[in-house]
């Protein structure tokens, strides 16, 4: 009898950001593969979750899928986390769920916390449309991937580090222009933050204070003003 897989979205920076079901099923499974186990770890004791951990990650997710669908096969039941939010966005993962759909087993989804889309509600720009971008490339590809979400009629969705952010917003300018963004910092934590503004204005805001936390970006598509 073939087990189950459970993709499992845990909190992205306060504990208690996580469904009932998602505990539930974190105590239940055989196994709960994580990106991390140091960071797992601290939620399942948190939750007083004993049940066993076994790694993944992007350097080893081909192994990892093998050896998770070979656990699949022997009718384990595996939730599949990551170190904060919804597995697969912007997170590995991909290859392990798509190996298991391929393979046939079945896949069910515990939803839960996200950046993405608790950024948007809290970003006070447009949300019929939107766009996922996730990290941006650091170099070689930059500037096409600038060209390329100048010309979106939706919002668009940046993730990005704290050391990283003023040289973004500097670039949204150079490349789009004079944008309404939001951002979004340490969503869910103790020193939550949210600024919407233009780029300029933004980046004249971050520059006065060291910046710290994840950071969700979001731009306005052209022409949309506060």
């Amino acid at each position: 009898m073939s087990g189950i897989l459970y993709v499992v979205a845990t909190p992205i920076g306060n504990l208690n950001d996580i469904t009932f079901r998602a505990v539930d099923i974190l105590k239940s499974v055989d196994f709960i593969a994580t990106e991390d186990t140091r960071t797992t770890g601290k939620l399942l004791k948190h939750y007083s979750i004993s049940t066993k951990m076994i790694s993944y990650h992007e350097h080893n997710e081909i192994l990892s899928a093998d050896n998770i669908c070979n656990l699949l096969e022997a009718g384990k039941e595996v939730a599949l986390v990551s170190d904060a939010g919804t597995p697969c966005i912007s997170d590995p993962g991909y290859r392990v769920v798509h190996q298991a759909k391929i393979i046939g087993f079945q896949v069910i989804s515990i939803p839960g916390a996200s950046s993405v889309t608790s950024a948007l509600s809290v970003s006070g720009l447009p949300t019929d449309h939107f766009y996922f971008e996730g990290f941006l490339p650091r170099k070689k590809g930059r500037k096409t991937r600038f060209e390329f979400l100048c010309n979106l009629e939706a919002t668009i969705v940046i993730f990005e580090s704290p050391m990283r952010l003023l040289k973004t917003l500097s670039h949204i300018n150079d490349f789009m222009g004079e944008r309404v963004v939001s951002v979004c910092r340490e969503l869910t934590k103790i020193y939550e933050e949210t600024y919407m503004g233009t780029v300029s204005d933004s980046i004249e805001y971050f520059s006065k204070s060291k910046i710290r936390g994840e950071i969700v970006i979001l731009i306005a598509k052209e022409g949309y003003k506060i």
